[in-house]
């Protein structure tokens, strides 16, 4: 028998176990998309959003493990580049003199000065400045001299072992025939403030 050659107004379904067996299979296949559709609406959809979620976090977690696993490899050379920076520090530190150098310094600059043929005019240490973890002493300098003695002292003045830096530098005409130039200029000098100095 043909599903068109039933006819539904002689279905009854109080007697549905007699029914032929083509009405049955599409009764059947609607009670089975009908279970199908409910158990998606109220259960299979929202463990699908759930394993989403999840998914997306998968992806998350794994980027991070990702990238904390190339930072845990790379914790060696990171290590390694700490102590070079470590060294370099101390390095750095024991370039700048102790307060008890400086006046020696402050010396080793003007002699400087006078080996490169300077006159000196002005040489004025002043008044400390204390930083973070270091203090700078300015000091005053004007000199009168030729170019090139200028250059030979900023020169021998890079050279000191120990840091000094040069500011505010102005060269002007010093007002003679000569051609004697007039340079004003503040040197600074550092030092490290241990725990004795605050």
């Amino acid at each position: 028998m043909r599903l068109s050659e039933i006819n539904l107004n002689e279905l009854d379904l109080n007697e549905i176990g007699i029914w032929p067996w083509p009405a049955k299979a599409v009764v059947l296949i609607l009670v089975f998309a009908l279970l199908v559709g409910a158990g998606w609406y109220f259960d299979w959809q929202d463990r699908q959003d759930a394993l989403e979620r999840a998914e997306a976090e998968e992806t998350d977690l794994r980027h991070r493990f990702e990238v904390r696993q190339e930072r845990a490899a790379a914790l060696d050379d990171y290590k390694q580049q700490l102590e070079e920076m470590e060294e370099s520090f101390g390095a750095m530190l024991r370039q700048l003199p102790s307060r008890v150098e400086v006046a020696g310094l402050l010396v080793d600059i003007s002699q400087t000065g006078l080996a490169s043929g300077l006159e000196f005019e002005l040489f004025r240490p002043q008044e400390t400045r204390e930083r973070e973890f270091y203090a700078e002493m300015p000091i005053e300098i004007e000199v009168r001299g030729s170019y090139h003695q200028f250059g030979r002292f900023v020169s021998g003045v890079a050279n000191l072992p120990r840091i000094v830096t040069l500011h505010d530098v102005e060269i002007d005409d010093a007002g003679g025939d000569n051609g004697e130039l007039a340079m004003r200029a503040t040197a600074r000098t550092y030092w490290y403030l241990d725990e004795e100095d605050g």
